[in-house]
């Protein structure tokens, strides 16, 4: 049994998608803590934008954004092949070792080490490695809450409205609810996660929350755009591993039509 699910295509598919999902999200959490300026990215002077009464505004963003539109992609890729249930399951653990690791860095913080360490870098430009360390590792509570927060609710909404436009559109149109989805769980991932840690955590007016947020999601709105083809590739990628009856199939089994699946698929011969 066991060597006939580790042998199973599916099943490596959907395993390579598990890891590698809640690792990027691990490692956005763990970058977040870093900001920087698109603008400069791009070498273009900044924005300037005024929204909201906030003025000078520019793209100073976290560098978790980097990667969280790929996570969005996966969680697509997931709706598409199995479904919501095991796309609920995976935020589920995502949020669970999140926790964990913020948990263990908190403990890292707080053990007491060496004389010799905490000045090892000072060649470096590092005064203090501890204080280094718990600036990097040591992010605020109510970021931590509002990220994870953010995090459940919008993978929630991905699948939600992913799943109702697919009833809507059948197997066509990917684009649409891939990118749709994506949209919307982006909007309101980027509101809570400010609300929270911001609005709540460090007081900021309401103007300056909804400025930050529009500004936030304009970056992830052209990234959700953008990233669009990459469906696309993911998708034949797993059709060509799998095979396309197999994977016709688990797209069947996703919208939960096991029968309708089992009698459409060609039989070989």
């Amino acid at each position: 049994m066991l060597k006939n699910i580790l042998n199973d295509r599916p099943t490596k598919v959907f395993t390579f998608i598990v890891a590698f999902f809640v690792a990027n999200a691990l490692i956005a959490e763990c970058i977040g803590g870093k900001i920087f300026s698109l603008e400069k990215l791009l070498g273009i002077s900044p924005a300037n934008i005024t929204l909201f009464g906030e003025s000078n505004l520019s793209f100073s963003l976290t560098c978790g954004v980097l990667l969280w539109p790929i996570e969005f992609i996966m969680t697509d890729i997931i709706n598409e092949y199995y479904g919501p249930k095991a796309v609920r399951r995976i935020s589920y653990i995502a949020i669970a070792l999140i926790a964990y690791a913020f948990i263990m860095f908190y403990l890292a913080i707080h053990t007491t080490p060496p004389d010799w360490w905490i000045g090892s870098n000072k060649d470096k430009g590092i005064d203090n490695m501890q204080v280094a360390f718990s600036g990097i590792f040591g992010q605020g509570m109510w970021i931590i809450v509002g990220s994870l927060m953010a995090f459940l609710v919008s993978q929630i909404i991905d699948v939600t409205v992913f799943h109702r436009i697919k009833k809507l559109t059948g197997e066509k149109w990917i684009w649409l609810r891939a990118t749709g989805s994506t949209l919307v769980s982006q909007l309101v991932d980027s509101f809570i996660v400010l609300f929270i840690a911001f609005k709540i955590g460090n007081n900021w007016s309401w103007q300056k929350v909804l400025a930050i947020c529009l500004l936030n999601y304009m970056y992830k709105f052209t990234m959700a755009i953008v990233l669009t083809p990459c469906i696309y590739f993911i998708e034949k990628r797993i059709e060509k591993y799998v095979g396309h009856d197999v994977a016709k199939k688990m797209k069947h089994q996703a919208m939960g039509k096991e029968e309708e699946s089992f009698m459409n698929i060609p039989t070989a011969g």
